[in-house]
């Protein structure tokens, strides 16, 4: 036997005896001989790859197929080894989970461009999960041997490893895999946060550790007591899991670094039920904290119990109560299904899970992906799946539905079934009338009532507050197919309405030709393809009509009428100064627009600019395009503020926060109770979990605006707002 082997093979002998080794040895040797003139970017031969995923699955207890394929994985892609001789040296099995991993290196995870690859490598997961294991072990060992690569290559690597393979990993039950390589793309993207969660760990350390082991003792002696057998150990913190609670939960480290994690392992479910009653009987459990995942089990296979007491010194402590199988499959998660094949009852008392029930998320993606005919969507929809952690609600019947965190009795009429879902008109949530966009808690009781009219559908209001990707995906599908022509009209009356706002010649830009060419600019059959897209969200009416203008190039200071947007006004002739609450010096009866790039408001320092046909537009002293204007000083004219009751103007503000679970819902909220009318919003993310939302809102009363920063800066999270120069800035 080849001594390089050895380490691999004792992992082997360990976690599955039955493995052959005699084929994994000749796989070895195959990949060996190929990558023979291969380098590593460390300088190491390149077999040391393949050979370090091999033992990362190995300690999963994956099969000796899985192990061969592992070692296999890059020959083809690398070396001059084909499909073909693969299929004749070691069968067809092994062939497939090669190709299958080797058409995954492909995918570029992140671009949207890239999103039908990603629905391919659904298919190739669906036929054989264990394509997708190999990958994460090879990711695995891509990320500890990451500090070789260039900077900017650690970083697109370290990302997708967070958002795509660790969620991923998350979502096989796979959580050795998943904390570790949260831990190092943690470590590779915020090196100084790293640094400074590891260094508060490890000073409160030791005072823990005492903690710890007085509960640990408490424990073990009554299960001794009681005659349960058990093992009972602290649970690992791990530092990303850390960071993320203290966003997420927006407390402070000690809140979460305090709360003791308590493992108890025993032999049988029984067993499990009575080391639960033995704990509650020494320690009053904390309300609403108890979850029975052996009894429902999460959607990875996982099984536990989950309580949370107040421990020694009031201090709360979380335990996890499951057996020593259960244990293996909430650490290895899908990779534990060959080693545990014949557990194969259940779930209920016997604590087993059914076979294939491991694969009911993978079925959900698969529907999803022949549903969707839009590549984009289908990876936005995947992204968001794999980012939520969920609720279990039941049916009137008592089945267990499983939705997002947030999701709504919306989303469980889908989760139904479709028709339930498109016919929805009410729920009662335990017994009680609810609207459709409460969210739901564990361990709701829903029931929905339906429409029997024929005309029955879903409103696109749901869109705005629904969380699963089912849901959105129907409904999206319902207006694409059944209400095309409702979209056209509420398409061609968006594009009509944004150019009103504007003061544009409607007649001249709605013109057939100048449409149908744009229509097939932008990808489009048809004027009709393109009212419907516009109708259903997928482009917005402004960019239509910039383009339109752009396009034709006939419309006098076509440029400038986009940059100096008039305000929306009722007012059926054309506004005069005193609407838009501004007077031109000499002359008190001519046209006069506030500009939209710069929404000057009374106090404002202010600027007039005579248009070609279209009055005076307004601008603020310091605003960009000043500079531009004053090189035609002839067209410069003297402007002064004078509001009337009936002046309306345009503010745009900047909002600056610690990203967090529904901060845009209390921004808006706080906005409309302060009684403005938001005209539009945008809202970036950036990497460090900070959210920058602009807002632009109509006012009456600039006096107003102070107020309404006050009562936007007391929002929970915002640490900066102000007033910015535009609404498009």
């Amino acid at each position: 036997m080849n001594p390089v082997l050895e380490p691999l093979f004792r992992t082997v002998r360990a976690t599955h005896p039955k493995a052959d080794l005699r084929l994994i040895e000749r796989a070895y040797d195959m990949a060996a001989y190929h990558h023979r003139d291969q380098k590593r970017k460390s300088g190491d031969p390149y077999i040391t790859h393949p050979l370090a995923v091999a033992t990362i699955l190995a300690e999963l207890g994956t099969d000796d197929e899985t192990l061969c394929a592992a070692l296999l994985h890059d020959t083809v892609e690398d070396t001059a080894y084909s499909l073909d001789e693969l299929r004749a040296d070691f069968g067809d099995t092994i062939m497939s989970l090669v190709d299958g991993v080797t058409k995954l290196d492909k995918v570029k995870f992140g671009d949207a461009a890239q999103a039908e690859t990603v629905r391919k490598m659904v298919v190739a997961m669906s036929r054989d999960i264990r394509v997708l294991i190999i990958k994460l072990a090879d990711r695995l060992h891509n990320m500890r041997t990451m500090r070789y690569l260039p900077e900017h290559k650690r970083h697109q690597k370290s990302r997708e490893t967070l958002e795509i393979f660790a969620p991923l990993a998350h979502r096989l039950g796979m959580n050795t895999i998943k904390w570790e390589l949260e831990d190092l793309a943690f470590a590779m993207l915020y090196p100084k946060r790293y640094d400074e969660i590891a260094r508060m760990v490890s000073e409160r350390a030791p005072r823990r550790d005492l903690f710890l082991q007085e509960v640990i003792e408490k424990v073990s002696g009554d299960l001794r007591e009681a005659k349960i057998r058990a093992v009972v150990k602290g649970r690992p913190k791990h530092y990303y899991s850390v960071y993320q609670k203290m966003i997420a939960r927006d407390v402070a480290f000690d809140d979460i670094y305090d709360l003791v994690g308590i493992r108890v392992l025993v032999d049988s479910v029984r067993d499990c039920y009575a080391a639960l009653g033995t704990i509650h009987a020494r320690w009053n459990p904390v309300p609403g904290r108890f979850k029975d995942y052996i009894a429902m089990p999460k959607f990875n296979m996982y099984q536990s119990l989950h309580t949370t007491v107040i421990g020694p010194e009031g201090k709360p402590v979380e335990l996890q109560i499951r057996t020593h199988g259960m244990h293996h499959r909430a650490e290895y998660g899908v990779a534990a299904h060959w080693k545990y094949k014949e557990e194969v009852g259940g779930p209920g008392p016997t604590g087993k899970v059914k076979p294939g029930s491991d694969m009911a998320w993978l079925r959900q993606l698969l529907d999803w992906q022949k549903e969707t005919s839009d590549p984009g969507e289908f990876l936005e929809s995947l992204r968001f799946d794999l980012s939520v952690s969920e609720v279990y609600v039941f049916t009137p019947k008592g089945q267990v539905i499983a939705l997002p965190e947030g999701g709504t009795p919306v989303d469980f009429a889908y989760a139904v079934h479709t028709e339930v879902g498109h016919r929805c008109i009410g729920a009662r949530v335990n017994g009680r009338l609810v609207p459709l966009e409460s969210r739901l808690g564990n361990g709701d009781t829903v029931e929905i009532f339906t429409s029997k009219s024929p005309d029955a559908g879903p409103s696109r209001d749901w869109l705005k507050f629904v969380k699963s990707g089912r849901a959105r995906n129907k409904i999206r599908q319902w207006f694409s197919k059944e209400r095309r022509e409702t979209a056209i009209e509420a398409g061609k009356e968006a594009i009509g309405r944004a150019m009103r706002k504007q003061g544009l010649p409607l007649q001249r830009l709605m013109s057939g030709e100048a449409l149908l060419a744009l229509a097939r600019d932008l990808r489009y059959s048809d004027v009709s393809a393109l009212y419907a897209a516009v109708g259903e969200g997928h482009t917005a009416a402004q960019t239509v009509v910039q383009k339109l203008v752009a396009s034709i190039g006939g419309v006098d200071s076509a440029e400038e009428d986009i940059a100096e947007t008039s305000l929306p006004t009722r007012l059926r002739g054309r506004p005069r100064g005193g609407g838009a609450g501004v007077v031109v010096a000499g002359d008190a009866d001519v046209w006069v627009r506030l500009s939209k790039c710069c929404t000057p408001v009374p106090g404002d320092e202010i600027v007039g600019f005579v248009t070609r046909g279209h009055g005076v537009s307004v601008h603020r002293g310091d605003c960009t395009n000043v500079a531009q204007l004053k090189e035609q000083p002839d067209r410069l004219v003297e402007v002064s503020w004078s509001p009337g009751d009936d002046s309306v103007f345009l503010v745009a503000i900047q909002v600056e926060a610690l990203d967090r679970p529904r901060l845009l819902s209390d921004v808006t909220r706080t906005l409309s109770d302060q009684h403005v009318n938001i005209l539009s919003a945008s809202v970036t993310t950036s990497r460090d979990r900070v959210a920058v939302s602009k807002f632009t809102f109509e006012m009456g009363d600039p006096k107003h605006l102070g107020h309404v920063l006050k009562a936007v800066r007391g929002i929970q999270g915002v640490f900066d707002v102000y007033r910015v120069s535009g609404a498009g800035s």
